[in-house]
């Protein structure tokens, strides 16, 4: 029990996105209190048992201030006697283990056995390890309901990117890749479309994941944006008949490894050379110059330049105000900021499934507010990307 309070005051210590813990403090708050109350009736809500020892007798409405904000429970009723959880009493450190089991549970994978733990740990009784595991079964719900759901329209930018999560794997500990895949459609409107866990270098792995989102209804896809990732371009090539933009900053980073630190201001300005033209035609011509001023002193990076050219200038082929958000996965950058922060919580997470069930539930509140968000990308040029457009019909004078 020492070790379960110690793990309650931690983990009510670390920080949490206020709407997403206020929703599952109230989903789960509501779950623990269904449980319970079928444990203390011996059967559950209108199942006929002989060993029924009571029964339900409606709601009452309860509001609850707590450090997420005011939680509106219905608190349920008995025929025979009262009921009133134990968690909301006393209020603060109630409130505080209460949120404990909600990250514990949100950021582990909900371990039935750990949430079976804390929720003792907080005086509650008669919630069995199948009841914990219903409430995760609801959670994983909604988030495969969220990332298996059809995909509408056309989106002709597509940015997919990784990042790594540990996890056990038949008895070792192994690193995953954790795959975003964000678009914007022909009405200038972001969303996440899918995400995937596995190794990221495998291209059947990445061929899966592509034909997954087109099985959906992913189309009209004219650009991927995303690191150069092994059997990711070929993978492309194979489901979407779209260009690939090799993500500029990764491309950078990867060149300004070729120079000493006392060189590489120089060889980034030169670089940037290349992306202030105003033309594609221009900017090939710029990388040229840039490679053979490159050659004599980084004959590496200038190779690297001959091969690169057209899969990082990719982006100069589309329209002028959509450039700077297609140049480059910088798009993602803050959605794999929240979701590393989130993970490094966890450490280990104990199987895929727990990874899904974070990650997707923070894509599910991250799309959510995009959604009330303005227009991501300009509308100019979007529409000329569509693979439906309406024909105009010039005017027809009847003599």
């Amino acid at each position: 029990m020492t070790n379960v309070s110690m793990a309650l005051a931690d983990l009510a210590e670390k920080g949490a996105d206020v709407d997403v813990l206020r929703e599952m403090v109230q989903f789960l708050a509501q779950r623990l209190m269904e449980a319970d109350v079928e444990g203390r009736c011996g059967a559950g809500y209108g199942e006929r048992d002989v060993d029924r020892e009571n029964s339900r007798n409606g709601y009452r409405d309860r509001r609850w201030e707590t450090r997420a904000g005011t939680i509106d429970l219905k608190i349920p009723k008995l025929r025979q006697g009262s009921y009133f959880p134990g968690f909301l009493e006393p209020r603060r450190t109630a409130e505080k283990a209460l949120a404990a089991v909600i990250q514990e549970a949100y950021v582990q994978g909900v371990s039935t056995r750990s949430v079976d733990e804390l929720v003792k740990a907080m005086g509650m009784s008669g919630i069995s390890k199948s009841q914990v595991s219903r409430l995760c079964a609801e959670i994983d719900e909604r988030v495969h309901a969220f990332l298996d759901r059809p995909i509408e329209g056309d989106w002709p930018y597509l940015w997919i990117d990784a990042t790594y999560v540990k996890v056990r794997s038949s008895g070792r500990i192994v690193s995953v890749a954790v795959i975003i895949a964000v678009a914007v459609n022909t009405e200038g409107g972001r969303e996440v479309l899918g995400m995937a866990v596995g190794p990221s270098e495998a291209e059947p792995f990445w061929t899966d994941f592509l034909r997954s989102l087109s099985r959906r209804g992913l189309r009209g896809v004219k650009l991927v944006i995303s690191d150069a990732h092994v059997g990711l371009k070929a993978a492309i090539a194979k489901v979407f008949n779209a260009t690939w933009q090799r993500c500029r900053v990764h491309f950078m980073r990867n060149a300004l490894a070729h120079a000493g630190k006392g060189q590489r201001q120089m060889v980034l300005a030169l670089i940037n050379t290349v992306f202030a033209q105003e033309t594609a035609e221009a900017a090939s011509a710029q990388w040229r110059i840039v490679a053979d001023q490159l050659r004599e002193k980084f004959p590496k990076l200038a190779a690297m330049f001959d091969e690169a050219e057209a899969d990082v200038l990719a982006f100069m082929q589309f329209p002028k105000a959509h450039r700077k958000q297609i140049a480059s996965t910088n798009p993602l950058e803050r959605l794999n900021a929240e979701i590393k922060r989130r993970t490094d919580v966890v450490g280990i997470f104990p199987n895929d499934a727990s990874i899904v069930r974070l990650v997707g539930a923070l894509l599910l509140e991250q799309n959510d507010e995009w959604q009330l968000q303005r227009r991501y990308m300009q509308l100019e040029g979007l529409k000329t990307l569509s693979d439906n457009q309406v024909p105009r019909l010039s005017a027809v004078i009847n003599g």
